[in-house]
């Protein structure tokens, strides 16, 4: 793991504190967290930085360079994001950064079809918050998810994929031949293809108490936050591949791991599955759901669970929490009218569009794509296409497959 080289001097109360150390996680930037409620020498130099002033959160970088109170683009221009494209259209613009985008902006660039990168958070998506790959084709060792997604980036790179962070898409709309792509900044960058591969993010709970300790005590990423409790218990809460990989990347660094299961089995692979039962350090129980969190000062101290077969009710304290109970797609700026979604909210494409008899509109005289939704020209690959498998792998074929889709609609385009 790279050692931090930027401070971040903060209170578990603090909201901008979390917004900052979230930002941070989603860039998948490393950074030393100082509690000033519990660290004096931490409260004093935050007090000398800032004219005897407590302001928070106060982050130092390597340079000596201080930031106080910054906002979201402050840090990423500190941080060298590049946040404004050098141009306003292009042959095709890729919205999100994970291997399906990646991958899909490297084959086309190699085409030489010019290329936009849209990411909001860490170029590589999910898998650059893995703490390893073990099942990725060529690599027999396995490899780990930061490294391979920064391998992905420095190759997109080298064939001149043109790459924007920080980002966030507010919208997409279509005129004529041209797609474009609205930020949230007030930019607009149009191109003649788009696909979307903003992949999904970890769903939540809903449990009463859920909002109000997440950052302070609940956690959605286990290689971003599983550092901060060495040596503490914790629990994860899910029964997938993802709660049970993530259950024994945290028992290597925690005293104890709690997984807490709702159904009678893991539907992890059967490989993770026996690691995870097998591990001396992780409890599993199945059966079991969350009630409730409770804190505090702004800070998870209890979990209430109950057993679902005698409906009993037990209060349990770890450290921290960890949440993998499912993906929900990143779909929020599409309109449906326009980009149909299926009931979860991923994006459908090719034969499933017309599949029921009515063809949407632009398709009245051929089919669509195999990776193209119900807007002629634009695309879907990835975690955030209905039927996806949501695995690296299949996610980077996708990738590639819509670039070759994309090559050859772009020739009547």
């Amino acid at each position: 793991m790279t050692e931090p080289t930027i401070t971040v001097y903060g209170a578990y109360w603090c909201p901008d504190c979390r917004r900052s150390k979230q930002f941070l996680g989603e860039h998948q930037i490393p950074y030393r967290w100082v509690d000033i409620e519990q660290d004096k020498a931490g409260e004093a130099y935050v007090l000398a930085k800032n004219a005897g002033k407590r302001i928070i959160p106060t982050i130092e970088f390597a340079d000596g360079a201080l930031l106080v109170e910054p906002s979201n683009a402050a840090l990423a221009a500190k941080l060298g994001l590049k946040m404004k494209a050098e141009r306003s259209h292009y042959d095709l613009i890729v919205v999100g950064g994970g291997p399906a985008g990646l991958t899909a902006a490297l084959y086309a660039a190699r085409e030489g079809i010019s290329t936009l990168v849209i990411e909001r958070a860490a170029l590589g998506g999910q898998a650059a918050a893995t703490e390893r790959l073990d099942n990725m084709p060529g690599f027999a060792e396995g490899i780990e998810g930061a490294k391979f997604a920064d391998q992905l980036r420095q190759q997109a790179a080298r064939f001149g994929v043109e790459m924007l962070q920080a980002q966030d898409v507010a919208g997409v709309r279509s005129h004529h031949n041209y797609h474009c792509v609205a930020t949230a900044d007030g930019s607009e960058y149009s191109a003649r293809a788009l696909l979307l591969t903003t992949g999904s993010r970890y769903r939540r709970l809903g449990a009463p108490g859920e909002n109000d300790f997440i950052g302070a005590g609940i956690h959605f990423c286990a290689t971003c936050d599983g550092p901060f409790y060495k040596g503490l218990p914790v629990a994860v809460i899910g029964g997938g591949n993802s709660a049970a990989e993530e259950s024994i990347f945290l028992a290597s660094l925690t005293e104890k791991v709690t997984l807490l299961v709702r159904g009678d089995q893991l539907k992890a692979s059967q490989v993770i599955q026996e690691k995870t039962l097998r591990h001396p350090k992780i409890e599993v129980r199945f059966h079991t759901e969350v009630v409730r969190f409770d804190g505090a000062g702004g800070k998870l101290k209890a979990v209430t669970i109950r057993d679902l077969q005698s409906a009993s009710t037990e209060v349990i304290h770890p450290a921290g929490v960890f949440v993998f109970i499912g993906l929900t797609p990143n779909t929020g700026f599409l309109n449906p009218d326009r980009i149909r979604l299926d009931r979860w909210g991923f994006v459908v494409t090719g034969h499933d569009l017309v599949h029921g008899g009515e063809r949407p509109t632009g398709f009245e005289t051929r089919e669509p794509g195999i990776l193209e939704t119900s807007a002629p020209g634009i695309f879907a690959a990835g975690d955030v296409r209905a039927g996806s498998t949501k695995q690296v792998a299949s996610a980077a074929g996708e990738g590639a497959t819509a670039a070759l889709l994309i090559r050859e609609h772009l020739k009547s385009a």
